[in-house]
């Protein structure tokens, strides 16, 4: 099975990881190489932001607050009863 799997990535197809991929639990070290199991081109992945393969980088979630303007709250609640 090691041999399948070196030779998968020995063929040329599969590219050496980016520094970006750096940490994550998808790397397959071969012979003083580092190679994604899952993506072909790892640099692809990480051209538009953050890889979704990536175990190790979880997107930012940024949450807005919103000001209610007190009037207007209490006029739409005395509307709906």
């Amino acid at each position: 099975m090691a041999t399948d799997a070196a030779a998968k990535f020995k063929s040329g197809l599969f590219q050496v990881v980016v520094e970006q991929c750096e940490g994550c639990d998808r790397i397959v070290n071969l012979e003083e190489s580092k190679y994604c199991d899952i993506y072909v081109n790892p640099a692809a992945k990480w051209r538009l932001g953050i890889c979704n393969f990536a175990t190790h980088a979880k997107p930012e979630v940024e949450v807005a607050t919103v000001r209610i303007n007190p009037l207007k709250a209490a006029k739409r609640a005395s509307k709906r009863k």
